[in-house]
């Protein structure tokens, strides 16, 4: 850096930047610098400051010390006579002047207010003088071992989760001072090593270094400064050994200037460690820690400029996207616009839901294995009391009895041969409709009819009219009575998790349409994003799209429910006609007309193929016997043909449960959701929210905007500063 009083100047402007962006913004995460000074109560913390200041001072009254991190920037000013000191108003973030008395009484009356806590909230000082060195520092509490009672006890562990904080943080580099006696007993060093175990971001001050002077010798000097071993090597270059200023404690003030205290305990050092043979005096006394402290914090806080530059560059994209949200959203939430923007914002997410049950990559918001769906389901009507008997009937909670629980059906499904690729992969949109499918379909499958038909229920269900009753009236009675509920229950539950699967997919739509922001994925289209991001922003237009969604999807359980319970009813009151098999063509058709079979010869021959199941259907009735003594042999067959009869309407049930949920749910979803989203109207309750919303759209807008000036003051500050070092460097 240039000789422009360069470092004063970064460290002025880095510092105004911290204090714009950090504490007026609010923003923690900032790659900003800095030193925090750490140790044990009366090791020396607070004279090492005054030793940098230049000068005595003492923020402290009473005997609980400090409860809250002193910010410190010292700025040498050669020309200044005396010091000058100021005190940050945290409101206006300004620095205001006051004598070093008034100083004294701010911040001792900040940390007395606290009482016996403590607080993460600082208080900045600032000295101006021409005996100070060029830096800032954060002064924090000094830790406690030893405390009377349990009130000591409980300040000191909040001190030291207070300290270990700002410890944790990698951008803060450790000033830990110790006093130079046994290396082994230094326990603050020893938190340092739990948190920087290779000592990157850790400097020693060794303090009180003239209590020592009678244990060195020519022998052991070298040894006494390493620690006899138990200082790492790592460290020896980041470790200070001095004394600094001090004077008997019965003169409540010295008799000579404090910073002339201070170079005459520096040269003691250099002196008598020079008459022990000392070798390593380049970190012995005050004097070369300074040193060493001006190249570290050029090096620092230059190598921060760049860093610190990209964060608010990103910072300022971020905010003037935001801004241009919020006015766009602004525009959306005019009176006489918002209902119009609603509906358009609708119209766009219901044509989303055709791209997500279409297939949809790089989405993984809403993604979940086949047990993750089924714990939600059931913890979802547990809840509700679904599986409770408070309907008429109440649907089944699991296929069998056979089943212990969900547990057991989990394991069925995954360990089973058909759904075992899938089961435990994560899946959202048509991929996971498709293998739901699947499940319904092995729910619906498990039905069956009770097998012991009574004597009794076969004789009741004969009866007698005014015209014979035969063994196929018997039979449809039996399954109307014993098959028709049952397979009534397991259509709700089909019904049931259809439902659910598409109340889950709103967050899925909503996270697709956002992912394609930046011109991603250009085959669908802009509005995706637009509106995405608008209803992702709007709390009140997100509740009234899904709310129009999940209305839709209700309806659309309801006419499930009533075509195919109208589909069941039409099936037990008559299954003969249900049973009667398909139309096969002939093999000699084709699909090119390139074989032609004649009209008159194939409809006959259609109509026959379809009558096959009929007669074997009459062939099972004539083997029931009619006579009154065989009512045991008959109740047998028939129990045999109701159990052969329900197992044929079941798999053509089965069979087709695709196609009624494609029929009636999926289809009318993706094809009418469009038009619910249309006929989205304002309550009185939704335009205040829209009013509320409007004013909070407003505060935050100005909030962000000046945000947005400062953090552009910030950038040109430090743009300003690196073309005036690099023009400076060329001269």
């Amino acid at each position: 850096m240039a000789g422009i009083g360069a470092k004063s100047e970064l460290l002025n402007v880095l510092s105004d930047v911290k204090a714009r962006v950090m504490d007026k913004l609010g923003i923690a995460d900032f790659p900003m610098p800095q030193f925090i000074i750490i140790g044990k109560q009366s090791v020396g913390k607070s004279r090492l400051i005054e030793a940098l200041a230049g000068e005595q001072f003492n923020f402290i009254s009473g005997t609980l010390g400090s409860r809250r991190p002193t910010i410190l920037e010292f700025r040498n000013v050669a020309s200044l006579s005396q010091s000058r000191w100021y005190v940050r108003d945290m409101a206006s973030l300004q620095w205001q002047e006051h004598p070093i008395a008034k100083v004294m009484q701010i911040i001792g009356d900040a940390h007395e207010s606290l009482g016996e806590n403590v607080s993460t909230e600082g208080v900045y000082v600032r000295v101006e003088s021409p005996n100070c060195v060029d830096m800032s520092c954060v002064d924090l509490p000094g830790f406690r071992d030893f405390a009377m009672d349990q009130v000591k006890m409980d300040l000191g562990k909040k001190i030291h989760d207070l300290v270990h904080t700002y410890m944790r943080d990698p951008k803060n580099v450790m000033l830990c001072v110790e006093q130079a006696g046994d290396a082994a007993t230094m326990s603050t060093l020893g938190k340092c090593k739990e948190i920087d175990p290779k000592f990157e971001r850790t400097i020693l001050v060794r303090n009180k270094l003239d209590k020592y002077y009678n244990d060195l010798t020519d022998q052991n000097v070298e040894q006494w400064l390493r620690g006899f071993g138990d200082l790492p090597a790592q460290l020896m270059d980041n470790c200070y050994s001095m004394t600094l200023p001090w004077w008997p404690e019965d003169t409540a003030t010295p008799s000579i200037p404090f910073e002339q205290i201070t170079k005459n305990k520096n040269a003691e050092d250099i002196s008598t460690l020079q008459g022990k043979g000392c070798k390593s005096i380049k970190t012995i006394g005050f004097n070369n820690f300074v040193q060493f402290m001006d190249v570290k914090v050029e090096s620092l806080f230059t190598a921060a400029i760049q860093p610190v530059l990209d964060n608010l560059t990103e910072l300022s994209d971020k905010t003037g996207a935001r801004l241009r949200d919020l006015t766009e959203e602004a525009e959306n939430t005019n009176p006489g616009m918002v209902l119009g923007a609603t509906k358009d914002a609708g119209k766009t997410f219901a044509n989303a839901l055709v791209d997500v049950m279409g297939g949809l990559m790089g989405v993984e918001e809403g993604k979940m294995d086949m047990e993750g769906e089924l714990r939600a389901f059931h913890e979802h009507h547990e809840k509700a009391g679904s599986w409770l008997p408070k309907e008429d009937p109440p649907w089944m909670q699991f296929p069998t009895e056979d089943f212990a629980g969900l547990d057991d059906y989990i394991d069925y499904l995954r360990t089973s041969t058909f759904m075992s690729a899938t089961f435990d992969t994560q899946l959202s949109g048509g991929a996971a409709f498709r293998r739901l499918l699947l499940e319904v379909e092995v729910f619906l499958r498990f039905s069956e009819v009770a097998a012991d038909t009574k004597k009794r229920d076969v004789i009741q269900a004969r009866g007698v009219s005014m015209t014979s009753l035969t063994w196929r009236d018997v039979v449809v009675k039996l399954l109307a009575a014993e098959a028709h509920v049952p397979l009534k229950k397991r259509v709700q539950y089909v019904g049931e998790r259809v439902t659910m699967f598409f109340e889950s997919q709103k967050t899925v739509i909503l996270a697709f349409m956002c992912s394609l922001d930046g011109g991603k994925m250009s085959i669908y289209s802009s509005e995706y994003s637009k509106h995405g991001k608008l209803i992702n922003s709007n709390a009140m237009m997100k509740h009234l799209i899904f709310q129009s969604y999940d209305r839709a999807v209700r309806r659309q359980l309801v006419q499930f429910m009533e075509l195919f319970q109208n589909m069941l009813t039409s099936t037990f009151a008559n299954p003969w006609t249900f049973l009667k098999g398909s139309t096969i063509p002939p093999e000699s058709d084709s699909a090119d007309g390139a074989e032609v079979v004649d009209i008159e010869m194939r409809i006959p021959k259609e109509i026959e193929s379809r009558s096959a199941m009929e007669s074997v259907l009459n062939k099972w009735l004539q083997g029931i016997p009619t006579e009154a003594h065989k009512i045991d042999d008959a109740v047998d067959e028939v129990q045999k043909l109701v159990l052969r009869i329900y197992s044929l309407i079941r798999s053509q049930v089965c069979d087709q449960v695709e196609l009624f949920t494609e029929s009636f749910f999926k289809v009318p979803m993706l094809r009418r959701l469009a038009e619910d989203m249309s006929n989205i109207e304002l309550t009185e309750d939704d335009e205040a929210q829209y009013a509320a919303r409007r004013i909070q759209n407003k505060a935050e807008t100005e909030k962000n905007q000046d945000a947005l000036k400062e953090v552009t003051w910030c950038i040109d500050q430090l743009e300003n500063f690196k073309l005036k070092t690099q023009m400076a460097s060329r001269f």
